[in-house]
């Protein structure tokens, strides 16, 4: 477990000043990776959907700014925080984190499978911001033009690759953790976010969800084929492969339709009905387009 003092709350500040120097939104993080403030609406029944607008801190990254008056506000009222978190898809930067996962036990290489998508559609990495992380994974920043907004998304391009885009945030460089430290991949302090190349932003931004007619349900091949990819999940893989399935479903419109017969595929590998709701609703959250409120 990490121990929060004051040294390690001091550098993440300093980390944190210095991001937001550079025009990147920040925010405090606690070691869990979450938010370091609790949300002013955590007693309210319906807890409000509040992006905000409500004047107070305690909206997680929607509290990200470049203001250095206003993150060491933040940080104060967050004294155990051990990073920070960086807002993705907003100005000037537009940052795209390219979250690379290290998953050997079940055979993903995340990093093979970016450069054979490189491969498949005439794309270079570039060199830019390199973030290494304490499970072994790298997080590539990339920059978007204006006008286009990347969805966040876990598994969609490939196992182990997930992608932080508009409402999503990354760990910033220096953080601390219950794993360990975040630190920048030598050789790139000194780069910029590099622009994303056009091949794959095409691929991190979807088109348009079809439109189901109300109360349609999926094909068989459709809803079976991703139930029974849920079902023959082993163990360490549950939560992956229903987080990818509904995933899926929610992005080809029949989300709502499919939960049950996912939560039933779950619960049949080992998951509790709740972990498996709990799953496919951060699917939905990740998936479905939300709207200030």
């Amino acid at each position: 477990m990490v121990t929060t003092d004051r040294q390690t709350a001091t550098l993440a500040l300093a980390h944190a000043l210095s991001a937001a120097e550079r025009g990147l939104p920040v925010f405090p993080l606690s070691a869990t990776k979450l938010p370091a403030l609790r949300s002013p609406h955590r007693d309210e029944d319906p807890p409000a959907r509040c992006r905000g607008t409500c004047g107070l801190p305690g909206h997680g990254v929607h509290d990200a700014t470049t203001d250095p008056a206003a993150v060491r506000a933040l940080f104060a009222a967050a004294p155990r925080a051990t990073g920070y978190g960086i807002a993705c898809g907003r100005p000037p930067h537009r940052l795209i984190g390219i979250d690379l996962d290290i998953d050997t036990a079940h055979g993903n290489d995340s990093v093979a499978a970016l450069q054979q998508l490189a491969l498949q559609h005439l794309f270079t990495i570039p060199a830019t911001v390199t973030v290494l992380t304490p499970s072994g994974g790298r997080h590539l920043w990339l920059t978007g033009p204006s006008g286009v907004s990347v969805p966040n998304s876990a598994g969609r391009l490939a196992p182990g690759i997930d992608v932080r885009g508009a409402g999503g945030y990354l760990v910033g460089p220096g953080s601390v953790t219950v794993h360990g430290r975040y630190r920048l991949a030598p050789g790139t302090a000194h780069l910029t976010p590099a622009s994303c190349p056009r091949a794959l932003l095409r691929l991190l931004t979807p088109p348009p969800r079809p439109h189901h007619p109300a109360g349609r349900t999926p094909t068989a091949r459709q809803g079976q084929g991703l139930v029974q990819f849920v079902r023959d999940a082993h163990e360490g893989q549950r939560n992956t492969r229903l987080f990818w399935a509904a995933c899926r479903a929610y992005e080809h419109g029949f989300g709502d339709t499919l939960a049950d017969a996912l939560t039933e595929a779950a619960i049949g590998t080992g998951l509790t009905e709740q972990e498996a709701r709990a799953a496919i609703a951060s699917a939905a959250r990740l998936t479905t387009p939300r709207r200030d409120i």
